[in-house]
Protein backbone atom coordinates (compact mmCIF):
# COMPACT_ATOMS: atom_id res chain seq x y z
CA UNK A 1 0.00 0.00 0.00
CA UNK A 2 1.44 3.43 -0.93
CA UNK A 3 2.31 5.63 2.02
CA UNK A 4 0.01 8.63 2.47
CA UNK A 5 2.18 11.75 2.71
CA UNK A 6 1.90 13.71 5.92
CA UNK A 7 0.51 17.25 5.58
CA UNK A 8 2.51 20.39 6.17
CA UNK A 9 -0.48 22.01 7.90
CA UNK A 10 -3.27 20.34 9.86
CA UNK A 11 -6.46 22.44 10.05
CA UNK A 12 -8.96 21.51 12.76
CA UNK A 13 -12.41 22.86 11.94
CA UNK A 14 -14.11 23.04 8.53
CA UNK A 15 -16.17 26.18 9.07
CA UNK A 16 -15.65 29.45 7.23
CA UNK A 17 -12.19 30.07 8.71
CA UNK A 18 -10.89 26.56 8.13
CA UNK A 19 -12.25 26.43 4.57
CA UNK A 20 -10.75 29.84 3.72
CA UNK A 21 -7.36 28.75 5.02
CA UNK A 22 -7.57 25.48 3.11
CA UNK A 23 -8.36 27.28 -0.16
CA UNK A 24 -5.48 29.68 0.32
CA UNK A 25 -3.02 26.86 1.08
CA UNK A 26 -4.33 24.75 -1.82
CA UNK A 27 -3.68 27.48 -4.37
CA UNK A 28 -0.15 27.79 -2.98
CA UNK A 29 0.51 24.04 -3.35
CA UNK A 30 0.93 23.61 0.40
CA UNK A 31 0.00 20.14 1.65
CA UNK A 32 -2.70 20.19 4.35
CA UNK A 33 -5.35 18.10 6.03
CA UNK A 34 -8.71 19.69 6.92
CA UNK A 35 -10.70 17.81 9.57
CA UNK A 36 -13.92 18.35 11.49
CA UNK A 37 -15.45 16.25 14.24
CA UNK A 38 -18.99 16.84 12.95
CA UNK A 39 -20.58 14.15 10.82
CA UNK A 40 -21.15 16.62 8.00
CA UNK A 41 -21.27 20.31 7.07
CA UNK A 42 -22.91 22.86 9.37
CA UNK A 43 -26.44 23.52 8.12
CA UNK A 44 -27.49 26.67 10.01
CA UNK A 45 -27.75 30.30 8.91
CA UNK A 46 -25.90 31.66 11.98
CA UNK A 47 -23.32 34.03 10.38
CA UNK A 48 -25.42 35.43 7.57
CA UNK A 49 -23.73 38.79 6.86
CA UNK A 50 -20.88 39.05 4.34
CA UNK A 51 -19.18 42.45 4.69
CA UNK A 52 -17.55 44.36 1.81
CA UNK A 53 -13.98 43.53 2.87
CA UNK A 54 -14.81 39.83 2.96
CA UNK A 55 -16.32 40.16 -0.49
CA UNK A 56 -12.93 41.42 -1.68
CA UNK A 57 -11.29 38.38 -0.06
CA UNK A 58 -13.79 36.10 -1.77
CA UNK A 59 -13.05 37.71 -5.13
CA UNK A 60 -9.37 36.91 -4.67
CA UNK A 61 -10.20 33.32 -3.71
CA UNK A 62 -12.44 32.89 -6.77
CA UNK A 63 -15.82 32.53 -5.02
CA UNK A 64 -17.40 35.98 -5.00
CA UNK A 65 -19.81 35.43 -7.87
CA UNK A 66 -21.21 32.20 -6.49
CA UNK A 67 -21.52 33.73 -2.99
CA UNK A 68 -23.45 36.72 -4.39
CA UNK A 69 -25.65 34.37 -6.43
CA UNK A 70 -26.40 32.37 -3.26
CA UNK A 71 -27.94 35.29 -1.35
CA UNK A 72 -28.80 38.93 -1.81
CA UNK A 73 -28.74 42.40 -0.27
CA UNK A 74 -30.30 42.96 3.14
CA UNK A 75 -34.05 43.65 2.89
CA UNK A 76 -35.67 46.64 4.55
CA UNK A 77 -36.56 46.23 8.21
CA UNK A 78 -40.32 46.33 8.78
CA UNK A 79 -41.18 47.35 12.32
CA UNK A 80 -44.66 46.56 13.61
CA UNK A 81 -46.21 48.90 16.17
CA UNK A 82 -49.69 49.91 17.27
CA UNK A 83 -49.82 52.63 14.62
CA UNK A 84 -48.91 50.19 11.87
CA UNK A 85 -45.81 48.86 10.11
CA UNK A 86 -42.90 51.17 9.27
CA UNK A 87 -40.13 50.28 6.81
CA UNK A 88 -36.58 51.43 7.54
CA UNK A 89 -33.30 50.48 5.86
CA UNK A 90 -31.14 47.87 7.53
CA UNK A 91 -27.96 49.21 5.94
CA UNK A 92 -26.71 52.75 5.26
CA UNK A 93 -23.87 52.49 2.75
CA UNK A 94 -22.53 54.52 -0.14
CA UNK A 95 -22.65 53.38 -3.74
CA UNK A 96 -19.68 51.37 -5.04
CA UNK A 97 -16.71 53.38 -6.33
CA UNK A 98 -13.69 52.46 -8.47
CA UNK A 99 -11.62 52.26 -5.25
CA UNK A 100 -14.24 50.27 -3.31
CA UNK A 101 -16.20 48.05 -5.70
CA UNK A 102 -18.07 46.30 -2.87
CA UNK A 103 -20.03 48.60 -0.58
CA UNK A 104 -23.18 46.70 0.29
CA UNK A 105 -23.14 43.87 2.84
CA UNK A 106 -24.69 40.66 1.58
CA UNK A 107 -27.18 38.47 3.37
CA UNK A 108 -26.09 34.88 2.74
CA UNK A 109 -26.92 32.05 5.16
CA UNK A 110 -23.73 30.61 6.61
CA UNK A 111 -24.43 27.13 5.26
CA UNK A 112 -24.58 28.54 1.71
CA UNK A 113 -21.39 30.55 2.15
CA UNK A 114 -19.59 27.47 3.40
CA UNK A 115 -21.02 25.40 0.55
CA UNK A 116 -19.50 27.88 -1.92
CA UNK A 117 -16.15 27.57 -0.17
CA UNK A 118 -16.31 23.75 -0.24
CA UNK A 119 -17.06 23.86 -3.95
CA UNK A 120 -14.03 26.06 -4.56
CA UNK A 121 -11.88 23.75 -2.45
CA UNK A 122 -13.11 20.77 -4.48
CA UNK A 123 -12.08 22.55 -7.68
CA UNK A 124 -8.58 22.73 -6.21
CA UNK A 125 -8.64 19.00 -5.52
CA UNK A 126 -9.42 18.89 -1.79
CA UNK A 127 -12.28 18.20 0.62
CA UNK A 128 -12.85 18.29 4.40
CA UNK A 129 -12.69 15.03 6.33
CA UNK A 130 -15.81 14.90 8.50
CA UNK A 131 -16.16 12.59 11.46
CA UNK A 132 -12.49 13.18 12.31
CA UNK A 133 -12.07 14.42 15.87
CA UNK A 134 -8.83 15.82 17.23
CA UNK A 135 -8.17 14.10 20.56
CA UNK A 136 -4.61 15.02 21.46
CA UNK A 137 -1.77 17.39 20.58
CA UNK A 138 1.97 17.08 21.17
CA UNK A 139 4.50 19.47 19.69
CA UNK A 140 8.25 19.90 19.60
CA UNK A 141 10.69 22.18 17.81
CA UNK A 142 10.19 20.35 14.50
CA UNK A 143 6.44 19.85 14.28
CA UNK A 144 3.12 18.81 15.79
CA UNK A 145 1.82 15.29 16.37
CA UNK A 146 -1.97 15.14 16.45
CA UNK A 147 -4.11 12.19 17.51
CA UNK A 148 -7.31 11.95 15.50
CA UNK A 149 -10.30 9.68 16.08
CA UNK A 150 -11.60 8.66 12.66
CA UNK A 151 -14.53 6.43 11.63
CA UNK A 152 -12.02 3.60 11.12
CA UNK A 153 -9.96 4.09 14.27
CA UNK A 154 -7.37 6.40 15.77
CA UNK A 155 -4.70 7.94 13.58
CA UNK A 156 -1.65 10.02 14.45
CA UNK A 157 -0.75 12.78 12.01
CA UNK A 158 2.53 14.64 11.98
CA UNK A 159 2.49 18.18 10.53
CA UNK A 160 4.75 21.21 10.59
CA UNK A 161 1.91 23.39 11.92
CA UNK A 162 -1.58 22.98 13.40
CA UNK A 163 -4.33 25.60 13.11
CA UNK A 164 -7.28 25.41 15.48
CA UNK A 165 -10.30 26.83 13.68
CA UNK A 166 -12.63 24.70 15.77
CA UNK A 167 -15.03 27.26 17.17
CA UNK A 168 -15.80 28.93 20.47
CA UNK A 169 -15.47 25.67 22.44
CA UNK A 170 -12.14 24.99 20.72
CA UNK A 171 -10.44 21.75 21.74
CA UNK A 172 -7.17 23.18 20.44
CA UNK A 173 -7.38 26.29 22.64
CA UNK A 174 -8.32 24.26 25.71
CA UNK A 175 -5.57 21.72 25.07
CA UNK A 176 -3.00 24.50 25.07
CA UNK A 177 -4.55 26.01 28.23
CA UNK A 178 -4.96 29.38 26.52
CA UNK A 179 -7.15 31.75 28.52
CA UNK A 180 -10.36 32.99 26.91
CA UNK A 181 -11.36 36.00 29.01
CA UNK A 182 -14.37 38.15 28.33
CA UNK A 183 -17.90 38.34 29.54
CA UNK A 184 -21.42 37.18 28.99
CA UNK A 185 -23.54 40.05 27.75
CA UNK A 186 -26.76 39.42 29.63
CA UNK A 187 -28.65 38.25 26.54
CA UNK A 188 -29.93 34.76 25.82
CA UNK A 189 -31.58 34.17 22.47
CA UNK A 190 -33.11 31.59 20.21
CA UNK A 191 -32.17 31.58 16.54
CA UNK A 192 -33.70 29.13 14.10
CA UNK A 193 -34.08 28.53 10.40
CA UNK A 194 -37.77 27.99 9.71
CA UNK A 195 -40.33 27.67 6.98
CA UNK A 196 -43.31 29.89 7.75
CA UNK A 197 -46.75 30.53 6.32
CA UNK A 198 -48.42 33.94 6.27
CA UNK A 199 -45.28 36.13 6.07
CA UNK A 200 -43.76 37.82 3.01
CA UNK A 201 -40.12 37.58 1.96
CA UNK A 202 -39.82 41.25 0.99
CA UNK A 203 -38.73 42.54 4.42
CA UNK A 204 -37.04 41.67 7.69
CA UNK A 205 -40.10 41.62 9.95
CA UNK A 206 -39.63 42.86 13.53
CA UNK A 207 -42.04 43.00 16.44
CA UNK A 208 -41.55 44.41 19.95
CA UNK A 209 -38.40 46.36 19.14
CA UNK A 210 -36.66 47.63 22.27
CA UNK A 211 -38.48 45.23 24.61
CA UNK A 212 -37.83 41.80 26.08
CA UNK A 213 -40.63 40.54 23.85
CA UNK A 214 -38.79 41.15 20.58
CA UNK A 215 -39.15 38.59 17.82
CA UNK A 216 -38.19 38.78 14.15
CA UNK A 217 -38.37 36.85 10.91
CA UNK A 218 -35.67 37.58 8.32
CA UNK A 219 -35.92 36.04 4.84
CA UNK A 220 -32.88 34.00 3.91
CA UNK A 221 -32.42 34.75 0.24
CA UNK A 222 -31.41 31.78 -1.87
CA UNK A 223 -33.71 29.57 0.21
CA UNK A 224 -37.37 29.37 1.21
CA UNK A 225 -36.38 29.84 4.86
CA UNK A 226 -36.65 32.64 7.40
CA UNK A 227 -34.24 33.20 10.28
CA UNK A 228 -36.32 33.36 13.47
CA UNK A 229 -34.71 35.43 16.25
CA UNK A 230 -35.94 36.23 19.75
CA UNK A 231 -34.40 36.99 23.15
CA UNK A 232 -35.46 34.44 25.75
CA UNK A 233 -35.18 34.29 29.56
CA UNK A 234 -32.26 32.61 31.30
CA UNK A 235 -32.91 29.32 33.08
CA UNK A 236 -36.00 28.43 31.06
CA UNK A 237 -36.29 25.51 28.65
CA UNK A 238 -37.19 26.74 25.18
CA UNK A 239 -39.29 24.56 22.90
CA UNK A 240 -37.66 24.94 19.46
CA UNK A 241 -40.14 22.72 17.63
CA UNK A 242 -42.37 24.29 15.00
CA UNK A 243 -45.27 24.29 17.46
CA UNK A 244 -43.13 25.76 20.24
CA UNK A 245 -41.76 28.59 18.12
CA UNK A 246 -45.25 29.35 16.75
CA UNK A 247 -46.59 29.58 20.30
CA UNK A 248 -43.77 31.92 21.38
CA UNK A 249 -44.35 34.06 18.27
CA UNK A 250 -48.09 34.35 18.92
CA UNK A 251 -47.54 35.17 22.58
CA UNK A 252 -45.29 38.10 21.64
CA UNK A 253 -47.09 39.45 18.56
CA UNK A 254 -50.73 38.45 18.95
CA UNK A 255 -50.60 37.31 15.32
CA UNK A 256 -52.45 34.08 14.53
CA UNK A 257 -52.04 34.32 10.78
CA UNK A 258 -48.33 33.46 10.81
CA UNK A 259 -47.43 29.84 11.45
CA UNK A 260 -44.01 28.19 11.74
CA UNK A 261 -44.41 25.12 9.59
CA UNK A 262 -40.97 23.52 9.85
CA UNK A 263 -37.66 24.02 11.71
CA UNK A 264 -34.53 22.99 9.82
CA UNK A 265 -32.01 24.18 12.45
CA UNK A 266 -32.25 25.88 15.85
CA UNK A 267 -29.98 27.04 18.65
CA UNK A 268 -30.51 28.63 22.05
CA UNK A 269 -27.40 30.48 23.17
CA UNK A 270 -25.99 33.09 25.52
CA UNK A 271 -24.23 36.01 23.87
CA UNK A 272 -20.57 36.39 24.78
CA UNK A 273 -17.64 38.61 23.88
CA UNK A 274 -14.35 36.79 24.41
CA UNK A 275 -10.77 37.07 23.16
CA UNK A 276 -8.00 34.50 23.52
CA UNK A 277 -4.97 35.55 25.54
CA UNK A 278 -2.72 34.51 22.68
CA UNK A 279 -3.23 33.26 19.13
CA UNK A 280 -0.16 31.06 19.10
CA UNK A 281 1.86 28.66 21.19
CA UNK A 282 4.82 27.21 19.33
CA UNK A 283 3.64 25.61 16.12
CA UNK A 284 -0.06 25.78 16.97
CA UNK A 285 -2.27 28.73 15.98
CA UNK A 286 -5.85 29.77 16.69
CA UNK A 287 -8.14 31.32 14.08
CA UNK A 288 -11.77 32.35 13.90
CA UNK A 289 -14.15 31.67 16.78
CA UNK A 290 -11.45 29.63 18.53
CA UNK A 291 -9.67 32.97 19.06
CA UNK A 292 -12.63 35.35 19.46
CA UNK A 293 -16.39 35.10 19.86
CA UNK A 294 -18.77 37.96 19.15
CA UNK A 295 -22.43 38.80 19.68
CA UNK A 296 -24.21 38.55 16.31
CA UNK A 297 -24.91 42.30 16.05
CA UNK A 298 -23.13 43.94 13.15
CA UNK A 299 -22.32 40.70 11.37
CA UNK A 300 -18.65 40.74 12.42
CA UNK A 301 -17.84 37.23 13.65
CA UNK A 302 -17.68 35.21 10.44
CA UNK A 303 -16.01 38.06 8.58
CA UNK A 304 -13.27 38.48 11.18
CA UNK A 305 -12.74 34.72 11.08
CA UNK A 306 -12.38 34.62 7.29
CA UNK A 307 -9.82 37.41 7.42
CA UNK A 308 -7.83 35.66 10.17
CA UNK A 309 -7.36 32.75 7.80
CA UNK A 310 -6.58 35.05 4.87
CA UNK A 311 -3.85 36.71 6.92
CA UNK A 312 -2.36 33.45 8.17
CA UNK A 313 -2.40 31.44 4.95
CA UNK A 314 0.23 33.31 2.98
CA UNK A 315 2.51 33.53 6.01
CA UNK A 316 2.42 29.79 6.65
CA UNK A 317 3.15 29.16 2.97
CA UNK A 318 5.99 31.67 3.00
CA UNK A 319 7.74 30.13 6.01
CA UNK A 320 7.24 26.61 4.67
CA UNK A 321 8.81 27.90 1.45
CA UNK A 322 11.88 29.24 3.21
CA UNK A 323 10.96 32.65 4.63
CA UNK A 324 12.29 33.47 8.11
CA UNK A 325 10.23 31.92 10.91
CA UNK A 326 9.56 35.24 12.73
CA UNK A 327 7.23 36.19 9.86
CA UNK A 328 4.61 34.07 11.64
CA UNK A 329 4.83 36.28 14.72
CA UNK A 330 3.06 39.00 12.73
CA UNK A 331 -0.16 36.96 12.56
CA UNK A 332 -1.15 37.57 16.18
CA UNK A 333 0.31 41.08 16.23
CA UNK A 334 -1.89 42.05 13.28
CA UNK A 335 -5.07 40.10 13.88
CA UNK A 336 -5.58 40.21 17.66
CA UNK A 337 -5.94 44.05 17.84
CA UNK A 338 -8.45 43.82 14.98
CA UNK A 339 -10.56 41.30 16.90
CA UNK A 340 -10.39 43.44 20.03
CA UNK A 341 -11.67 46.48 18.12
CA UNK A 342 -14.39 44.52 16.35
CA UNK A 343 -15.59 43.01 19.64
CA UNK A 344 -16.04 46.52 21.00
CA UNK A 345 -18.07 47.51 17.94
CA UNK A 346 -20.29 44.42 18.22
CA UNK A 347 -21.01 45.15 21.88
CA UNK A 348 -21.91 48.78 21.13
CA UNK A 349 -24.28 47.68 18.38
CA UNK A 350 -25.87 45.15 20.73
CA UNK A 351 -26.57 47.84 23.32
CA UNK A 352 -28.10 50.04 20.65
CA UNK A 353 -30.27 47.19 19.36
CA UNK A 354 -31.67 46.51 22.84
CA UNK A 355 -33.40 49.86 23.04
CA UNK A 356 -33.87 51.39 19.61
CA UNK A 357 -33.77 51.01 15.87
CA UNK A 358 -30.23 51.33 14.56
CA UNK A 359 -29.19 50.87 10.96
CA UNK A 360 -25.61 49.97 10.18
CA UNK A 361 -23.15 51.98 8.15
CA UNK A 362 -19.53 51.93 7.11
CA UNK A 363 -18.32 50.95 10.56
CA UNK A 364 -19.37 47.32 9.93
CA UNK A 365 -17.82 47.07 6.44
CA UNK A 366 -14.28 46.26 7.71
CA UNK A 367 -12.87 48.29 4.80
CA UNK A 368 -11.06 50.65 7.18
CA UNK A 369 -9.25 47.98 9.20
CA UNK A 370 -5.55 47.61 8.59
CA UNK A 371 -2.04 47.08 9.90
CA UNK A 372 -0.38 50.49 9.93
CA UNK A 373 1.59 49.65 13.09
CA UNK A 374 2.64 46.18 11.93
CA UNK A 375 6.26 45.10 11.79
CA UNK A 376 5.53 44.12 8.16
CA UNK A 377 4.66 47.71 7.25
CA UNK A 378 7.48 49.85 5.90
CA UNK A 379 7.22 53.41 7.26
CA UNK A 380 6.98 56.12 4.63
CA UNK A 381 10.20 58.03 3.97
CA UNK A 382 8.25 61.28 3.76
CA UNK A 383 4.90 62.62 4.98
CA UNK A 384 1.92 61.69 2.79
CA UNK A 385 -0.90 64.19 2.54
CA UNK A 386 -3.19 62.12 0.32
CA UNK A 387 -3.96 58.52 -0.45
CA UNK A 388 -3.74 55.48 1.84
CA UNK A 389 -0.86 54.78 4.16
CA UNK A 390 1.33 51.69 4.17
CA UNK A 391 -0.51 49.09 6.25
CA UNK A 392 -3.95 50.09 4.98
CA UNK A 393 -6.13 48.23 2.51
CA UNK A 394 -4.95 48.49 -1.12
CA UNK A 395 -7.70 50.17 -3.19
CA UNK A 396 -9.01 48.89 -6.49
CA UNK A 397 -8.85 50.99 -9.67
CA UNK A 398 -9.74 50.47 -13.33
CA UNK A 399 -6.73 50.49 -15.66
CA UNK A 400 -6.08 49.62 -19.29
CA UNK A 401 -3.47 47.14 -20.37
CA UNK A 402 -0.92 48.19 -22.96
CA UNK A 403 -2.68 45.79 -25.34
CA UNK A 404 -5.84 47.88 -25.11
CA UNK A 405 -8.04 45.73 -22.86
CA UNK A 406 -9.59 47.14 -19.72
CA UNK A 407 -8.85 45.48 -16.40
CA UNK A 408 -8.71 46.30 -12.67
CA UNK A 409 -6.03 46.32 -10.01
CA UNK A 410 -7.95 43.65 -8.11
CA UNK A 411 -7.66 41.41 -11.17
CA UNK A 412 -3.90 42.01 -11.22
CA UNK A 413 -3.68 41.32 -7.46
CA UNK A 414 -5.72 38.10 -7.68
CA UNK A 415 -3.66 35.07 -6.76
CA UNK A 416 -1.02 34.11 -4.20
CA UNK A 417 1.62 36.62 -5.32
CA UNK A 418 2.90 40.01 -4.19
CA UNK A 419 2.42 42.99 -6.54
CA UNK A 420 4.69 45.99 -7.13
CA UNK A 421 3.09 48.95 -8.94
CA UNK A 422 5.19 51.78 -10.37
CA UNK A 423 3.38 54.99 -11.27
CA UNK A 424 4.87 56.73 -14.30
CA UNK A 425 8.06 54.90 -13.33
CA UNK A 426 10.99 53.39 -15.17
CA UNK A 427 10.50 49.62 -15.23
CA UNK A 428 14.26 49.15 -15.35
CA UNK A 429 14.55 50.67 -11.87
CA UNK A 430 12.38 47.96 -10.30
CA UNK A 431 13.86 45.17 -8.16
CA UNK A 432 15.18 42.08 -9.87
CA UNK A 433 12.53 39.67 -11.09
CA UNK A 434 11.76 36.94 -8.60
CA UNK A 435 9.18 34.21 -8.38
CA UNK A 436 6.11 35.25 -6.39
CA UNK A 437 6.34 38.96 -7.33
CA UNK A 438 4.39 40.59 -10.17
CA UNK A 439 5.63 44.00 -11.33
CA UNK A 440 3.51 46.49 -13.29
CA UNK A 441 4.20 50.07 -14.34
CA UNK A 442 2.37 52.91 -16.01
CA UNK A 443 4.09 55.47 -18.18
CA UNK A 444 6.43 55.15 -21.19
CA UNK A 445 6.95 51.47 -22.02
CA UNK A 446 4.72 50.50 -19.09
CA UNK A 447 2.32 47.56 -19.34
CA UNK A 448 -0.56 49.61 -17.87
CA UNK A 449 -2.25 52.88 -18.74
CA UNK A 450 -3.90 54.80 -15.91
CA UNK A 451 -6.93 55.67 -18.01
CA UNK A 452 -8.93 58.30 -16.15
CA UNK A 453 -6.28 58.74 -13.45
CA UNK A 454 -8.05 56.32 -11.10
CA UNK A 455 -4.84 54.61 -9.95
CA UNK A 456 -3.17 57.94 -9.25
CA UNK A 457 -6.19 59.22 -7.33
CA UNK A 458 -6.83 56.01 -5.38
CA UNK A 459 -3.24 55.82 -4.12
CA UNK A 460 -2.31 59.51 -4.07
CA UNK A 461 0.81 58.78 -6.10
CA UNK A 462 3.37 61.15 -7.55
CA UNK A 463 5.43 60.44 -10.65
CA UNK A 464 8.08 57.82 -9.91
CA UNK A 465 6.42 56.36 -6.79
CA UNK A 466 6.00 52.64 -6.20
CA UNK A 467 3.47 50.66 -4.15
CA UNK A 468 4.14 47.17 -2.82
CA UNK A 469 0.97 45.16 -2.15
CA UNK A 470 0.90 42.06 0.03
CA UNK A 471 -0.81 38.82 -1.03
CA UNK A 472 -3.72 39.66 1.30
CA UNK A 473 -4.39 43.02 -0.32
CA UNK A 474 -2.72 45.42 2.13
CA UNK A 475 -0.06 47.96 1.26
CA UNK A 476 3.34 46.90 2.57
CA UNK A 477 5.29 49.95 1.37
CA UNK A 478 5.11 53.15 -0.65
CA UNK A 479 8.45 54.44 -1.94
CA UNK A 480 9.99 56.55 -4.64
CA UNK A 481 12.64 55.22 -7.00
CA UNK A 482 15.50 56.30 -4.73
CA UNK A 483 14.12 54.06 -1.94
CA UNK A 484 13.56 50.93 -4.00
CA UNK A 485 16.69 49.29 -2.62
CA UNK A 486 14.96 49.12 0.76
CA UNK A 487 12.03 47.30 -0.83
CA UNK A 488 14.46 44.75 -2.31
CA UNK A 489 15.78 44.00 1.17
CA UNK A 490 12.23 43.77 2.51
CA UNK A 491 11.29 41.18 -0.12
CA UNK A 492 14.11 38.97 1.11
CA UNK A 493 12.68 39.03 4.65
CA UNK A 494 9.27 37.75 3.49
CA UNK A 495 10.75 34.92 1.46
CA UNK A 496 10.85 36.42 -2.05
CA UNK A 497 14.49 35.81 -2.80
CA UNK A 498 16.09 36.10 -6.20
CA UNK A 499 17.16 32.79 -7.63
CA UNK A 500 15.36 30.76 -4.95
CA UNK A 501 12.02 29.18 -4.25
CA UNK A 502 9.24 31.61 -3.50
CA UNK A 503 6.61 31.12 -0.80
CA UNK A 504 4.30 28.21 -1.34
CA UNK A 505 5.84 27.02 -4.61
CA UNK A 506 7.85 23.86 -5.07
Amino acid sequence: MPRVPEPEVLICGAGAAGLTLAIDLARRNVGFLLIDKAAGPFMGSRGKGIQPRSQEVFEDLGVIDRVVASGGEYPVQRFYADEGPVDRPAIRMSDPTPEEPYQIPLLVPQFLTERCLRERLAELGHAPLYGHELTGIDQDDDGVSARIATPTGERTVRAAYLVGADGGRSFVRKSLDIGFPGRTLGVRAVVADVRADGVSADAWHRWGQGTDAQVSLCPLYGTDLFQYQAPVPFGVDIDVSAAGLTALFRERTGRTDIVIREVSWASVFEMNARLADTYRIGRVFLAGDAAHVHPPTGGQGLNTSVQDAYNLGWKLAAVLGGAPGPLLDSYERERRPIAEAVLGLSERLLEAAKSRYASRGREVSQLDLGYVDSSLTVPASSRRDKGPLAGERAPDAPVTGAGGLDTRLFSLFQGPHWTLLGYEADRAAAPAVRKGLHIHTTGPRGDLNDTGGHLRDAYGLAVGEWVLVRPDGYIAAIADTTNLRGIEGYLDTVGLRTGGASPGWR
